[in-house]
């Protein structure tokens, strides 16, 4: 049996003298203990996240094209449900949500794709890629062993395979995709969280997809019971440690993360291309045979897609390829040299055996050799402090600290983690003075503040925000009014309006006047404020606009996450608090404007704009329209939103995403330099303390 084994095991190895087929196309993807195994050879695969959704179409090829030239071999995407499944059975797949085409870009380009169906995704989106509308399927649950739930779950997973199928896109029918997801870091905690049925579930969703007979392999990531065959996958900032749950399945990393998000008011963290590569080369030193990065391409949050809540607009996730589409330097760079040297290692890694050798305290040495004299050897220190020279095979090399030679003879080194020897660039955005184009001139249009139109309806207290919006806008309004009397005020104190809210944010309008607006954050939705007013004898108005700024996208129970107001008062009077909490409120869902679509480009003959030589400026509540002629020129364009609030833009009719200079804290963790020496954590390297977190 021990002789059968290892002659299996070399197969995959001996046809690569034979074998060279493309690698934009397949027709046979297997595994064993150490691989993937593709048109019966063994590959050592490097892939790269590009969300086909965070990006326009036009883009798809020269991102495509950056990944490969930096050394890609496939990529990888999220299917993104609610970007299709836009009521139940209702489909769409055009624009930047164009799957096929995207799938046949990464094709046409010679490269290999996973597809993460999910198809609940996470991934810093909205309601983590669950339709909306299915919170409101009676009896729903979500990610657990419910029936709506799975029913629903099922029929699209059964819709976007069925897609590929027919598009003849799977490598089992000649195609590219190698790997298929379903679930996504469900494992641990989460199926924990629910008990049995979360266990019932888990193993539920692999079935499930087994039944799809898409011809490639399925994975799990973060799923440790995930059932044979299906593949369990790690997501960290380091995977060199995982283990698959199986011996007989080969090690994945399906997010290696070479940066982090960014929410509203938060300062902008970063991690370094030293720390990436080493993490990257313990990987494949430890057995390590497929590797994604997560993302190598982050992009934009476009509409109303943010998750979060308060994820930025911008999802530039400090990648090796900006939101721009531009390389970022040197990490960019530093990684093509990486993947490399790593594949150059390829054949010995896959198909020899492997020793250790211990060359100091946190020094060692993991070394590959195959039976045509092939010699790999992968040189570490692990000290996050002291560089060292250590001797292998009877000579001397100098390793920094924190870091990984490359060895692909086992005498030379080719590469070093801790040593970067790209140029570091940085990209500026030079103001460009617009000019609107003759005759149109500035328009705008002011909301009413409250009801505008006729109200949706009228309650005693409170009702949940998202619950009422079904998230069709981010914005509701609560009017109330109440009387005090001329004798209110408490001698030497100051009324104050008291609001507490689950979240997301608030602009409180009192007798139509601004008198305040708060949010909540990225570590904390639910705010509360205190807001001096000033009353008036009599009625008086109050007119609250509550706003989301997306929904939450992960974690046990997300889906019953709400927002809104719990609790408002009137403090500082004569007679005490006044609660309005159980005062009758009048609601009206969204914006004017919004109702009005003013954001259409076609809107010359619209009434409701009204022309004016300059925008008013400190005026709340007001859409702002300008048709400008196109900046000269290739590079990309940003609009520079400092002098605005926060609000939504749109270019041409297409929703750009939220916009919001709102400026993080001047003490918010950040750092004059960056020690890439060491664990790395989000926290760790930030930059623009002080400074608006969303600019452009």
């Amino acid at each position: 049996m021990a002789a059968a084994a290892a002659s299996f095991a070399a197969l995959p190895c001996l046809l690569l003298l034979l074998l060279l087929p493309s690698f934009g196309a397949a027709s046979n993807v297997t595994y064993d203990h150490r691989s993937l195994i593709i048109d019966g050879r063994r590959r050592l695969v490097i892939s790269t996240s590009i969300h086909y959704p965070r990006s326009v179409p036009e883009m798809w090829p020269k991102l495509v094209a950056e990944a490969k030239d930096g050394g890609a071999d496939c990529i990888e995407t999220y299917v993104f449900w609610n970007g299709h499944e836009i009521a139940p059975g209702q489909y769409y797949f055009e624009d930047r949500f164009d799957l096929v085409r995207f799938v046949k870009v990464v094709r046409d380009a010679g490269l290999l794709l996973i597809l993460r169906i999910g198809p609940f995704v996470a991934a810093e989106w909205n309601f983590g890629g669950v339709p909306v509308w299915l919170h409101y399927v009676p009896g729903t649950v979500f990610r657990t062993n419910n029936e709506p739930f799975k029913s629903h779950m099922q029929s699209f997973t059964t819709y976007i395979v069925n897609m590929m199928k027919k598009e003849q896109l799977f490598a089992s029918q000649g195609g590219n995709i190698i790997l298929a997801q379903i679930e996504n870091e469900y494992g641990g905690y989460l199926e924990q969280y629910y008990g049995t049925a979360g266990k019932a579930y888990a193993m539920w969703a692999a079935s499930m997809a087994l039944a799809q007979n898409t011809g490639v392999p399925w994975i799990m990531c973060q799923q440790p019971d995930a059932p044979d065959p299906v593949i369990n996958t790690c997501n960290s900032f380091y995977c060199d440690n995982f283990q698959p749950n199986s011996p007989t399945k080969p090690k994945f990393w399906t997010e290696n993360w070479p940066g982090w998000f960014q929410t509203f008011g938060e300062s902008n963290p970063h991690r370094p291309p030293e720390d990436v590569a080493f993490a990257v080369a313990r990987f494949f030193e430890k057995g390590g045979s497929v590797q994604n990065y997560y993302v190598y391409h982050g992009g934009t949050n476009f509409g109303r897609t943010t998750g979060g809540p308060f994820i930025t607009t911008s999802y530039d996730y400090d990648a090796p390829i900006d939101e721009y589409g531009l390389r970022r330097f040197p990490k960019w760079a530093h990684l093509k040299e990486l993947h490399k040297s790593i594949k150059l290692c390829e054949h010995t890694l896959l198909c020899g055996n492997t020793s250790f050798v211990s060359l100091g305290p946190k020094q060692e040495a993991d070394i590959y050799t195959d039976q045509s004299g092939g010699c790999v050897a992968f040189l570490a220190n692990i000290d996050s402090d002291k560089d060292k020279v250590v001797t292998f095979r009877n000579r001397q090399y100098d390793l920094p600290a924190w870091s990984v030679s490359i060895l692909p003879d086992c005498k030379n080194v080719v590469f070093n983690t801790a040593k970067v020897q790209s140029q570091t660039s940085m990209v500026v955005m030079v103001p460009e003075s617009l000019q609107a184009a003759k005759p149109d001139r500035w328009s705008i249009f002011r909301e009413t503040t409250g009801i505008w139109g006729k109200n949706n309806f009228i309650r005693n207290g409170f009702v949940d925000h998202i619950n009422t919006t079904k998230d069709t806008t981010d914005y509701l309004w609560y009017t109330t009014s109440f009387s005090v009397d001329g004798s209110y005020s408490s001698k030497g104190t100051q009324a104050v309006l008291n609001i507490d809210s689950k979240g997301h944010g608030v602009h409180a309008f009192l007798n139509n006047e601004l008198i305040g607006s708060a949010y909540g954050n990225g570590s904390q939705s639910s705010f509360t404020v205190g807001l001096p007013i000033n009353l008036r004898t009599g009625k008086n108005d109050l007119a609250l606009l509550s706003m989301t700024v997306g929904l939450q996208n992960a974690g046990p129970s997300y889906e019953w996450i709400g927002a809104g107001f719990t609790n408002v008062s009137i403090s500082g009077l004569k007679n005490g608090v006044v609660d309005l909490s159980s005062n009758n409120w009048t609601y009206k869902i969204g914006l004017e404007g919004e109702y009005y679509s003013l954001f259409k480009p076609d809107q010359r003959s619209n009434k409701r704009w009204v022309p004016q030589s300059e925008p008013p400026k400190n005026q709340p509540l007001t859409w702002y329209k300008v048709n400008v002629d196109v900046p000269q020129g290739d590079d990309p364009v940003g609009i520079d939103m400092l002098s605005m609030g926060k609000g939504l833009a749109w270019l041409n009719g297409n929703a750009i995403g939220r916009y919001w200079p709102r400026t993080s804290s001047t003490d918010n963790r950040c750092t004059p330099s960056c020690n890439y020496r060491g664990t790395f954590d989000p926290n760790k390297c930030r930059t623009g303390c002080g400074q608006p977190t969303q600019r452009w």
